[in-house]
């Protein structure tokens, strides 16, 4: 996919030296950008062999609302270096997406308004916390309002995010209808160019088909902004020398990629949805380039 290939050029032709949270140096850009047409093929990257079992088990586990790993884990393994040993997450994207916490009555300032157990989205927890389901107030909107300019999802919360292992790097999201169209546009804190970003890209896409099949619309745009755009550069010979992404990214962009493949969901409503449900059709890809994710 083209898009990509001139994504990682940008980086690697404009992008700076930076030091990071891992340890490992990096080349980053500030606020890059790029947007696909959703009509042209399902945009999984074709410059190299996806691991599309454990993306699509992924976006489903996001879409269960859950807030460990234990289901997860039987399919892949890529959560595993930020749970503890039963499996918990500080932060879980699902568990925000589908479960955000409603402030108690008590924490309420004056003047300020929440919603409460009258709403068809708000559920309390064994706990007795009460939540609020983002996807689904979200998805009954477009139904209700496809105007409307507050299909916002978020998967931030500051006083989570201040103290957890791994606060939220694709950290909110929102949909707008035009011309009969459904379109995302994610907002991202930090992206690994070569690991992380083909498999955002892949997921949100995942998601808007999902919900625009949901909401019987076609599909539009997937817009994406990544704040720190980063690839990870160590050099040979130095133990840091497995994180070097920057050669194999260089190797990806001189192939020439294929057509997009075609993604099938099967027409059943958004949470009854498995893996078993989803084709992907006439996939074509270059082999596989290994990178090593620094934790």
């Amino acid at each position: 996919m083209k898009t990509y290939i001139d994504l990682v050029k940008l980086v690697i032709d404009e992008g700076t030296f930076k030091k990071s949270r891992t340890g490992i140096d990096t080349i980053s850009y500030f606020c890059a950008f790029y947007k696909v047409d959703l009509q042209n093929g399902f945009p999984l990257l074709t410059t190299k062999k996806m691991e599309w079992k454990s993306l699509l088990h992924e976006v489903l586990w996001y879409l269960s609302g859950e807030n460990h790993i234990r289901n997860l884990k039987v399919h892949t393994k890529i959560w595993d270096a930020w749970a503890d040993e039963n499996g918990r997450l500080e932060t879980a994207y699902g568990r925000f997406w589908r479960r955000y916490p409603v402030p108690e009555k008590s924490a309420v300032l004056d003047g300020e308004v929440f919603t409460d157990e009258k709403n068809p989205f708000v559920k309390r927890e064994a706990n007795g916390s009460l939540v609020f389901d983002q996807i689904g107030w979200v998805i009954n909107e477009i139904r209700k309002n496809p105007n409307s300019r507050r299909l916002v999802v978020s998967a931030w919360h500051p006083a989570n995010a201040t103290v957890s292992k791994l606060p939220p790097c694709h950290y909110s999201f929102a949909f707008n209808v035009n011309s009969g169209k459904l379109n995302c546009h994610l907002t991202q804190r930090s992206g690994d160019i070569a690991l992380g970003i083909p498999f955002n890209l892949a997921a949100y896409s995942i998601l808007t088909q999902i919900i625009a099949q949901e909401v019987d619309l076609e599909l539009g745009f997937f817009a994406h902004t990544i704040i720190d755009a980063h690839i990870y550069v160590a050099e040979k010979g130095t133990d840091k020398e497995k994180y070097d992404h920057l050669a194999g990214l260089k190797e990806q962009i001189e192939r020439e990629p294929f057509r997009l493949p075609k993604l099938k969901i099967a027409k059943k409503p958004i949470d009854e949805l498995n893996f078993e449900d989803f084709e992907l059709i006439d996939y074509n890809y270059h082999p596989k380039i290994r990178f090593e994710v620094a934790v």
